[in-house]
This record gives C-alpha cells, structure tokens and sequence, in this order.
C-alpha cells in the first residue's frame, strides 16, 4: 500500500458516494435537498480530513498509518451510505 494508492482510493469512493447522491437527487425529485446537501457536505469534510491525514509527516512504518486510513475510510462511507439509504426509504 502506498501514497498513491491511498489517495486513488480516497477518491474513488468517496467519488462514488457522491454520485449516487446526485443520482437520487436526480431521480428523486421529491427528496429533501436540505437534508441531502448535507450529506453531500459530510462527505467532503470526509474528503479533505482523510486526504489531510494522508499528508501528514509519519514517523516509523507507512504502512500501518495507511492501513488505518483506509479503514476510516470505509467505515464513514458506510456510515454516510447508510444515511442516504434512510433517505432513499423515506422518499417512496
């Protein structure tokens, strides 16, 4: 694993994340937009905190510091992914 690697993942996922809100906004023309700009700015506070802690000066083994990452990476996703999933039960 490595910097690169890291920061592709970053944003590949949180990319998807927020095209499946656009999608639904899309879709969905009844959804609540507030609620959904919202989650769209969680993602990005999540975007710019993770790609700051990648960029962060380590001491000792990269490897752990990126591994750690990519699990707080995933996790949040999730938790965002859970939220727009909510969202998309309330609107039928």
């Amino acid at each position: 694993m490595n910097l690169r690697d890291i920061k592709k993942d970053i944003e590949y996922v949180i990319g998807a994340f927020i095209d499946d809100c656009s999608l639904f906004s899309c879709v969905n023309k009844a959804s609540d937009e507030e609620a959904l700009a919202g989650l769209l700015e969680e993602a990005v506070d999540l975007y710019n905190d993770l790609r700051d802690k990648v960029n962060e000066k380590v001491e000792g083994p990269k490897a752990a510091h990126f591994a750690a990452i990519r699990k707080e990476l995933l996790e949040k996703t999730n938790a965002l992914y859970e939220k727009l999933s909510a969202m998309v039960k309330a609107a039928k």
